[in-house]
């Protein structure tokens, strides 16, 4: 069967999707009127729908994924060749591109050692859960069970993971929830919770508070982003990683560190932890892991973690008693392996750096022009811009003025993203991350398209 449709098989098309497909995060009443939005084909980041229209994508494939732009030939070439040779074996045993990556990626992660696949964020995340629980069941008689995580982070669509869930739109009537997953403050220093000069150590001080409170014997792990993504595009103020860490050592709690959209590159650096100097005991990831070209995930240990579940092999139970079916595809490490080394052939770390300096110099410009424009942040190309409708009192932007300028881009055939019906009253916030490949001219059209939607929308 091919592909190649022409416009009457394209009618066709858009009707099947209307007639069958549930899309995600979609209130499908509105295609009672409007017809849902197919697209065809992608070339670098631009992207073509089913009416032949034409975007440039500054959000890599609508949740920070196509790191190294579409139609990559030597990714897909690569898979096929893979999937000839072997599509699958169970990840009960190996495979060639599973062992292959696996290196190359902890060679990328000093003081990583293992790597554990599976195929979706959410799956990685839940993976951790699993092996803290099973570390407390196995090595502090069932205490330090707890996992703690912060406020406006996401760390997926799970119940599990839910249950970690800092933005509580995103959680909402899933409930009830597990126990021992226990929130912190959040770090965003433009909405500070304490008047100090230190915020940093002070919003970290916070979560040791929370361990006081709740038991140093009872929490075994906090799992952070270290850039909060859909949350706002927090970047961590100055101090506190470095407290963190300090924090999680005095109290022997896990480090986990998700890394599921500033994986490979976004931040300018292979993960965005190494930006701040952590040293994690666990690591997931998936998005830009393949760049959306197959499914992947790996969840990443250091040797001591790993060496917990194989200390006491005499009891039968002491291995990682998990599967994940489509972690044992083999088209997903060896993408893997050809997104790397474009990523490493074409430098696109540095670009990434010298990208993210132009949107971020932009949208500063922007906010001298447009004072609905609060704040800016951002690290490498992961930037928001936070609208408000007071700059003194900080009030948050209206969620349907921010909506109205995102679709005011698209409108101009530009896609960028928002903070969306995640964070209540805070949907406010502005969201860029095209891909790794954007040049000058395409970070330009961009936030020139975002000075004449913030100028139809707000005056």
């Amino acid at each position: 069967m091919t592909l190649d449709l022409n416009a009457n098989d394209m009618s066709h098309v858009v009707e099947a999707d209307r007639a069958h497909v549930w899309h995600h995060l979609s209130q499908h009443k509105q295609y009672e009127t409007i017809d849902p939005r197919v697209f065809v084909e992608g070339k670098g980041m631009r992207l073509w729908d089913a009416t032949g229209r034409e975007f440039l994508d500054a959000v890599s494939g609508g949740v920070w994924t196509v790191n190294v732009g579409y139609g990559r030939e030597s990714i897909a070439n690569a898979i096929r060749d893979q999937l000839i040779k072997l599509n699958y074996y169970a990840g009960a045993a190996g495979t060639v591109p599973g062992a292959i990556f696996a290196q190359k990626l902890i060679e990328k992660m000093p003081g990583m050692s293992r790597v554990y696949y599976s195929n979706s964020g959410s799956e990685a995340n839940e993976k951790v859960y699993k092996m803290v629980r099973q570390i407390a069941a196995s090595h502090h008689g069932g205490k330090k069970w707890k996992i703690l995580y912060r406020d406006r982070d996401y760390h997926g669509t799970t119940i599990g993971t839910l249950a970690t869930s800092g933005q509580d739109q995103r959680a909402m009537q899933y409930g009830p929830y597990p126990d021992g997953f226990i929130r912190v403050p959040h770090c965003l220093e433009y909405r500070k919770q304490w008047d100090v000069e230190n915020y940093g150590e002070r919003a970290a001080d916070a979560i040791e508070e929370v361990i006081l409170r709740e038991g140093p014997d009872t929490v075994g792990a906090i799992v952070l982003e270290p850039v909060t993504a859909g949350g706002g595009v927090i970047t961590p103020p100055e101090g506190y990683w470095q407290r963190v860490q300090e924090i999680c050592r005095k109290y022997d709690i896990l480090l986990h560190i998700d890394e599921v959209v500033c994986g490979l590159g976004r931040t300018g650096t292979w993960f965005g932890y190494q930006q701040y100097g952590i040293e994690p005991d666990f690591v997931t990831m998936a998005k830009g892991v393949a760049s959306g070209y197959a499914a992947i995930s790996c969840t990443v240990t250091t040797e001591r973690v790993f060496e917990m579940f194989k200390d006491k092999p005499q009891d039968g139970m002491s291995f990682f008693r998990d599967i994940s079916t489509f972690g044992g595809c083999t088209a997903g490490p060896v993408a893997a392996i050809e997104n790397m080394r474009i990523i490493e052939d074409e430098d696109l770390l540095a670009n990434t750096t010298a990208m993210g300096e132009r949107v971020l110099a932009n949208l500063n410009a922007l906010m001298e022009k447009h004072k609905v424009i609060g704040d800016v942040r951002g690290k490498g190309l992961f930037c928001g811009a936070e609208l408000v409708s007071d700059r003194k009192s900080r009030e948050p932007a209206d969620e349907k003025q921010v909506q109205a300028v995102v679709a005011e881009c698209l409108a101009q055939s530009v896609i960028i993203g928002a903070t969306n019906r995640s964070l209540p009253g805070m949907n406010n916030t502005l969201c860029l991350s095209p891909a790794l490949i954007a040049t000058a001219d395409d970070i330009d059209r961009i936030t020139d398209t975002i000075d004449r939607a913030l100028s139809s929308v707000f005056g």
